[in-house]
């Protein structure tokens, strides 16, 4: 006589085949696990090996200035420390012209290899708001990599007007408003903004007039053709020390070591107004991090060297370094506070 199985009988026959089942599942979750590790160590060698054979060839660095303006000699006595501790030649190439975005499109289609590199600045910035169209997208085009120094805007007068500070500029602007006439260089540029900038944080009336190049606008400012200026300090500092122009305030966060009397804007009464310039190295977007990184310390090493800060400080440019993070936040911050300096004062896009 047969009949169904009892239950029990089943029992000892599939124990083994669950073991089994728990056992593989068991060996795939270590097999994953050591593939993961695996993968990690390979990607963290790829990246080691990356670094370390980075450079192959010399380092370009696409500078969208002329030669000998500051730009040009920051990269240039940059490029010469970096050229020790990569071991490659570092070659200035000059490309002048078009807003800097004839450099920066070369750039941004180059090799991203770290080979070739963009002097940026603060001007970088502004062209992104101030073009119609760009052949690049500032922000996502490209891998900043660390800063490389920044210099002061100073807020000028002429030696024989009545103004002494800042203050005797606002206590003027607020008692005849439209009067005031602020002198800057060229239309879009930073300084130009810069004068922009004082107009709306100060909440004063008054009219920027643009000058083609520094020594128009000093002779304007000396002519009595404008009431005061607002410049780089570094190309002033002849006529500052002559007794020629009278510097106001300067528009960092903080005094100026070649004009340590002289208060900011902010410690003058224009709180907000901050305005200075800066310049950085960024590579093409997709560069390997490994490189982008080592470059960062490299850069770091090389602005830390006393001749190297000594060198930019004759220049009139503290020497500053940052990470590639920190970069790029000084970048996107840079962007969206000159566009809406742009908005305001009107200034139609090119």
């Amino acid at each position: 006589m047969t009949g169904p199985r009892p239950t029990g009988q089943g029992t000892p026959r599939a124990m083994p085949v669950r073991r089994q089942l728990l056992q593989a599942a068991a060996l795939a979750t270590t097999r994953t696990v050591w593939l993961a590790v695996a993968g990690c160590a390979l990607a963290v060698a790829g990246a080691w090996a990356q670094a370390h054979a980075y450079p192959s060839k010399p380092v370009r660095i696409v500078v969208p200035f002329a030669a000998g303006g500051v730009g040009d000699l920051t990269a240039r006595i940059v490029g010469q420390e970096l050229a020790k501790s990569l071991g490659q030649a570092v070659v200035i190439d000059n490309r002048p012209g078009a807003g800097g975005v004839v450099a920066t499109d070369t750039v941004a289609h180059a090799e991203p290899d770290g080979h070739t590199l963009l002097l940026m600045s603060n001007g970088t910035a502004v062209a992104a708001s101030l073009f119609k169209t760009l052949p690049y997208n500032t922000e996502r085009d490209f891998a900043p990599i660390s800063t490389l120094g920044r210099f002061d805007i100073v807020v000028l007068a002429g030696a024989d007007t009545p103004f002494k500070t800042l203050g005797d500029v606002l206590a003027y602007a607020k008692a005849q408003p439209g009067k005031l006439n602020v002198g800057s260089i060229n239309i879009g540029s930073t300084q130009h903004l810069a004068a922009e900038l004082f107009k709306s944080t100060a909440d004063i009336d008054a009219q920027v007039v643009p000058f083609n190049g520094t020594p128009a606008l000093i002779n304007a400012m000396r002519g009595k053709q404008v009431d005061v200026a607002v410049e780089v300090l570094g190309p002033t500092l002849t006529q500052i020390r002559a007794g020629a122009v009278r510097p106001l305030a300067v528009t960092g966060t903080q005094r100026s070591s070649v004009l340590p009397d002289v208060p900011t804007a902010q410690e003058s009464g224009v709180k907000g107004f901050v305005a200075s310039s800066w310049n950085a190295l960024a590579a093409p977007a997709k560069t390997p991090p490994a490189v982008v990184n080592r470059l960062a310390k490299d850069i770091a090493a090389a602005l830390a060297q006393p001749e190297t800060k000594q060198k930019l400080r004759d220049l009139n440019i503290d020497a500053y370094a940052s990470t590639p993070e920190q970069t790029a936040e000084l970048l996107a911050s840079d962007i969206r506070r000159w566009r809406g300096v742009i908005e305001r004062a009107g200034i139609p896009k090119q």
